[in-house]
């Protein structure tokens, strides 16, 4: 009698998602497979979502070695092996995938997705992200330059968001949904593109291909002149520059005691009408408790750092001898002009006891004295700014979107942000890009994308439906929460094994603690676990 024995672990709960979701019947349909294919394309993403969400480190270039001792027939489909997933149909895919049209590929599911689960697409979060490329990319190939090529992303230097200006990059624009952090759409752009060119341009693109009136929240590198002007259109809300005057004096000029205290704790808020760029707005001052108390923290440091260095030049100075009194002066003048927040006060010139020269002449040397004060003038206004920042809007119906709506609209940019950290993460398959080709670093584009769409569903419906019951499961620390992250749940379910003892299939380590977290997953999940 011989027993078979596979990994199953969490990857049951990822396939039930992509299988509820319906990824690979529509990759099928826009991917048609040939007769001597022995494992069609939408099973291909299928494993490599899975590669992607397995929690462990395993890059797109050891694909193959991922599924050795997976439970692959189990998860993608009878009769595939893992030497089915191998380099050559990897790469086939990828590049079938780019063919078809990667962005079409996406929204085509995207929308599927918002209609089957009902996500709310009212408000959106765009942003952006670089990612690093290691060897030698195949554009720089003289075969490659030679051939006539389609449009495709530059892989090439540029500003580096994860400080490795030495690596090559491209950029990923990301727009998710305010409801669950829903990825709604995938771009890959080129290592050197500019925010503050492109976000304009992608949020145009989204409305005009997606048909949404969405609220588009960005952060302040959309906010400019020309780029106000060219999304009239849509309705937005970003964070304005303080690097713009009128922004700068605004924070700087209110009072606290204009502040209104926020429903969110910790904010207070003043609202002002504005105009910039010739676009009316709504521009919300926001004051942060927590910020604040720690920009002024910092001030607070960098003003012991800067009297401390000032004492010593002041100590040189004081040491050193000038010929004339508009020297002295002008030497102390110079000392601490370059000083944010100390100036030289009580200056005095004190004639130092003359001395014979060689020549028997009498010479008078000038010294400086003078003490070192913080300068209030330069300080009131940083104080001020403490803990400050402005959003805008160019929403002026207050009915249509609050003040209130404003701030918490935009404290959910976090939920962009929190994608691109998953994507960056070291157990994540993009760790490290690999691939060469511009070709298939955008189709590994899509399928970063897919990732994060399982991911984020998959805990979207996970929290809903504990909050629907009115039930809490165990977080890390123990204590009741309903609302887990999916990557723990994850990690509850490692250790699961796929027995096979032929005729019979079964499924090891499913405790009492994992069948009740099962109970809070749709049938899709369930029938990788309970297979009677």
């Amino acid at each position: 009698m011989s027993i078979e024995v596979s990994n199953l672990d969490h990857l049951g709960l990822v396939a039930g998602i992509i299988d509820e979701i319906g990824i690979v019947s529509q990759i099928n349909e826009l991917i048609p497979s040939h007769k001597t294919e022995k494992i069609s394309a939408g099973q291909v993403v299928k494993g490599m979502i899975l590669n992607g969400l397995g929690l462990v480190s395993s890059p797109l270039y050891l694909f193959s070695r991922f599924f050795s001792g997976k439970a692959t027939e189990h998860l993608l489909g009878k009769g595939i092996k893992p030497e089915y997933l191998n380099d050559d149909r990897l790469g086939r895919v990828l590049d079938e995938l780019y063919q078809t049209g990667l962005n079409q590929i996406f929204i085509s599911i995207v929308l599927e997705v918002v209609k089957r689960y009902q996500i709310d697409v009212g408000t959106v979060h765009l942003d952006s992200s670089s990612f690093q490329v290691t060897g030698q990319d195949q554009t720089e190939s003289p075969q490659f330059q030679e051939e006539e090529q389609p449009q495709i992303v530059k892989i090439t230097y540029g500003y580096s968001k994860d400080k490795r200006p030495d690596l090559k990059q491209f950029m990923m624009n990301l727009i998710c949904s305010n409801d669950g952090d829903v990825p709604l759409w995938v771009e890959i752009g080129n290592g050197n593109d500019s925010d503050t060119k492109e976000f304009s341009r992608l949020m145009r693109d989204y409305k005009s291909q997606l048909k949404w009136d969405s609220l588009m929240v960005v952060d302040s590198a959309f906010y400019s002149q020309e780029n106000l002007q060219l999304s009239q259109s849509i309705s937005w809300l970003s964070r304005v520059p303080v690097t713009i005057k009128l922004a700068k004096k605004l924070i700087q000029d209110i009072s606290s005691e204009e502040l209104q205290p926020s429903q969110i704790q910790g904010y207070s808020y003043k609202e002002v009408s504005k105009t910039y760029g010739g676009i009316p707005q709504r521009w919300l001052v926001v004051e942060s408790e927590k910020r604040r108390e720690s920009d002024l923290k910092k001030l607070e440091k960098n003003l012991v750092k800067e009297a401390r260095e000032a004492e010593q030049k002041v100590r040189q100075l004081s040491r050193q001898t000038f010929a004339c009194i508009p020297d002295a002066k002008k030497a102390s003048q110079k000392l601490l002009k370059k000083s944010k927040y100390h100036q030289l006060t009580n200056i005095e010139v004190e004639v130092i006891p003359s001395k014979k020269t060689s020549d028997l002449t009498q010479k008078t040397e000038y010294q400086v004295r003078g003490t070192v004060s913080l300068c209030e003038e330069k300080l009131k206004p940083i104080r001020a700014a403490s803990g400050r920042f402005i959003i805008a809007t160019n929403v002026l119906d207050e009915k249509v979107l609050s003040a209130e709506e404003m701030l918490s609209k935009y404290k959910g940019q976090q939920g962009v942000e929190r994608g691109f950290r998953f994507l960056k993460d070291p157990m994540f398959l993009t760790d490290s890009v690999f691939l060469k080709s511009p070709q298939r670093i955008e189709s590994l584009g899509l399928i970063m994308g897919l990732c994060l769409l399982v991911y984020t569903l998959g805990q979207r419906q996970l929290r809903q439906c504990l909050q629907r019951r009115q039930a809490t499961v165990s977080n890390q620390l123990g204590r009741p929460t309903n609302r887990p992250t999916l990557r723990w749940i994850f990690q509850c379910f490692q250790s699961i094994h796929l027995l096979v003892v032929s005729p019979t299939v079964e499924v090891s380590n499913l405790t009492e603690e994992r069948l009740f977290l099962l109970k809070f997953f749709p049938p899709a999940c369930q029938r990788y676990y309970l297979l009677s």
